[in-house]
């Protein structure tokens, strides 16, 4: 009753239903709250924010070992897959490896197999002359046109199912840079 009288939403959604089954029409979806963010529904959008997370589509930080003989290739394609060259976004785990992690852009630098690349993470924190990060300077997949860094000291492989989107191509000279730094590192092959 005292959540009637101050205009509850449970209240209005119950009535909005009761009004929408009398007269055979679809209720009307609840607004949101004034200058809430409209709240993602539906399995679809839940498991698009889910990917790249869990089980065994979840993006993982390996050792080099288990990268292989990896062949670092510049090979990008806008066809929805992630290549050698390209920035794509994906979740990625907090090095702690507590379970927590963020959404971050991150470079596709080789293909460990058919569903997984091999990929390196990028940040906007500051981190000139150190020997584990790469300047890449400014470009697409950053909208707030930061200058980021690639982060050499983890190695993440990625799942193609894993990949929330493509973000950018990296151009053929800033990957040719963070192709020589890794391969002095690991000792993998530039192509």
């Amino acid at each position: 009753m005292l959540s009637s009288l101050l205009g509850g939403s449970k209240t209005r959604d119950a009535a909005a239903s009761r009004a929408a089954h009398a007269t055979g029409r679809a209720a009307a979806k609840p607004a949101a709250p004034r200058g809430a963010a409209p709240s993602p529904s539906g399995r679809a959008m839940d498991l698009a924010q889910e990917r790249g997370r869990h089980g065994k589509t979840a993006t993982v930080q390996i050792d080099a070992r288990a990268a292989g003989p990896l062949r670092i290739a510049y090979a990008p394609e806008p066809d929805g897959a992630p290549d050698p060259g390209e920035i794509v976004w994906t979740w990625v785990p907090y090095e702690e490896n507590d379970g927590r992690g963020k959404d971050r852009p991150v470079l596709v630098v080789g293909r460990l197999d058919t569903e997984r690349v091999i990929a390196f993470a990028l940040t906007s924190k500051p981190h000139n002359a150190e020997r584990d990060y790469v300047s890449l300077g400014v470009g697409e997949w950053d909208r707030d046109r930061r200058p980021s860094w690639l982060d050499m000291g983890r190695i993440l492989r990625v799942d193609e199912q894993g990949m929330r989107r493509e973000g950018a191509v990296l151009d053929r000279e800033r990957f040719g840079r963070v192709a020589e730094a890794l391969g002095r590192r690991y000792g993998w092959p530039v192509k």
